[in-house]
């Protein structure tokens, strides 16, 4: 975030039922929380605005390109949305599994993310080299996920919920960009080409010696590459 933020107006966002926002009426699900960002968006005058997501974030930032919303460019981070019934599935069973320990270990959260031990036992499924995260970001990120209410409801939705959609050629707002780490093992990088099928006016950035979250193992160069391909 600083590394944006030194050069470009930087509006972080919290989804409704994660963070201090409470959950959204009407259900929990991918749409609906895009809904909400795209209501945002128009609210708050913001049309035109450059729009980076991860994970899901990053599916619902190609979502916003898919529905024709008003924004500009586009950067989508290991977006989900792109996998098979079967990856889809060891996708939710692992990352539920995750959560339900992270929510159990919480008390002594502290002390694992402290460790490089057990910051690899822990963040190995995220992360290509989760033993030289910052433990104080990883703190930071894994009270927000067990805190957050529409975390397990949002989850279900986006592995069992409807695929990710595409858009025809010529109808990206702005410049479009879908990255993604070598090493993921959350959004496999196999599940890229689908990723490309379906958006053909985006452009494909690979992040070398990368995980599930860039902007965890590869902070800066994640900064330079928005940068980049943004403004």
């Amino acid at each position: 975030m600083d590394t944006l933020t030194a050069r470009r107006e930087v509006i972080a966002v919290d989804l409704p039922g994660f963070g201090d926002t409470p959950p959204v009426p009407g259900g929990e699900s991918v749409a609906t929380l895009t809904d909400a960002v795209e209501s945002f968006i128009g609210e708050q005058g913001l049309d035109g605005v450059d729009v980076a997501g991860s994970s899901m974030g990053a599916r619902m930032a190609l979502e916003l390109v898919r529905r024709g919303s008003s924004v500009g460019s586009v950067v989508a981070l290991d977006p989900g949305g792109f996998w098979t019934d079967r990856q889809a599935k060891v996708f939710h069973a692992s990352v539920a599994a995750s959560i339900r320990l992270v929510r159990a270990l919480m008390g002594v959260m502290p002390t694992l993310t402290a460790s490089a031990v057990g910051r690899t036992l822990l963040f190995s499924q995220f992360s290509a080299h989760p033993w030289r995260l910052d433990p104080d970001l990883l703190l930071s990120e894994m009270r927000a996920f067990a805190s957050s209410p529409s975390f397990d409801a949002v989850l279900a939705d986006l592995a069992e919920g409807p695929r990710q959609e595409g858009a025809a050629p010529g109808t990206a707002p702005g410049a479009l960009t879908i990255a993604w780490g070598r090493q993921d093992k959350v959004t496999l990088p196999s599940q890229a080409e689908t990723a490309l099928e379906r958006f053909p006016d985006a452009r494909m950035h690979w992040f070398e010696r990368c995980g599930h979250f860039p902007q965890w193992d590869v902070p800066q160069q994640a900064a330079r590459m928005i940068l980049d391909h943004t403004g």
